[in-house]
């Protein structure tokens, strides 16, 4: 059997749930120790940093403000790539990822929002302004809210999973909208200056604390996002047992 097929393969395994959980059982405790390290080492990094000449201390803010609006990005892209996985390949897995990465993505916006407000009172003199980026963020806050909010009010799971597919799709169109922001409306907010076509402009005594900081966060949602889709799937064949409990009741009743 060829690399490709044994890959797509493997893939296909891990829409079994039982073989999920399996892989689960076994990765979660690496991914958290790796996450622990990763956190340990870039804390120590930021707070050993050096003060910024113009922003001081507050310069620190960064260090978990950056990393929690990629996240916060990056949340919603693995959503968009669950919502395909339920609409066109109907991967069993690809509601339950996108489900379990809602709150998270909402975590991780709200963090984003509230440190940027913290570091754009002495940076800006104001705690808020309705610019494109600081706006385009805000919705995509309240955009987690409302799938979790429809995911929880709607009791059919195969009705739940196609209508917050669709609506994680169409709402992806903001995920542009926050990243060229900066670009294409004049803003606060600075433009990018880490991921560019011509390299970081940020000082290297601040980029590498930063990078750190970014891939432990980045470790840290997939160390939750898999543990809480271990919860979703066990969560739904609780509700299947109970279901079938139920209705074994009524009809010896």
């Amino acid at each position: 059997m060829s690399e490709p097929s044994l890959a797509i393969r493997k893939f296909s395994d891990l829409a079994n749930p039982t073989r999920f959980l399996a892989l689960v059982a076994i990765v979660w405790p690496w991914l958290a120790a790796l996450t622990v390290c990763l956190f340990a080492v870039g804390l120590y990094l930021s707070f050993a940093s050096v003060d910024d000449y113009q922003q001081g201390e507050t310069v620190r803010i960064m260090y978990v403000h950056v990393p929690a609006a990629w996240l916060s990005m990056m949340c919603y892209t693995v959503m968009a790539l669950s919502a395909l996985g339920t609409l066109v390949w109907r991967h069993p897995l690809a509601d339950v990822s996108a489900k379990a990465a809602a709150p998270l993505g909402a975590g991780f916006t709200l963090v984003a929002l509230i440190t940027g407000s913290l570091w754009g009172k002495p940076m800006w003199g104001t705690w808020w302004v309705w610019d494109a980026r600081l706006t385009s963020v805000f919705v995509l806050f309240l955009m987690y809210l409302g799938l979790i909010a429809l995911n929880r009010a709607m009791d059919d799971p195969t009705r739940a999973a196609k209508a917050s597919a669709i609506l994680i799709l169409v709402g992806f169109v903001n995920i542009p909208i926050i990243k060229f922001s900066v670009e294409w409306w004049n803003t606060l907010h600075q433009p990018a200056s880490v991921m560019r076509m011509d390299g970081p402009t940020i000082d290297p005594a601040f980029l590498w604390p930063l990078l750190i900081m970014a891939v432990a966060f980045t470790m840290l949602f997939f160390t939750l996002h898999i543990l809480a889709m271990r919860n979703e799937i066990l969560r739904r064949r609780i509700a299947v047992l109970r279901r079938h409990a139920a209705r074994s009741a009524g009809e010896a009743a």
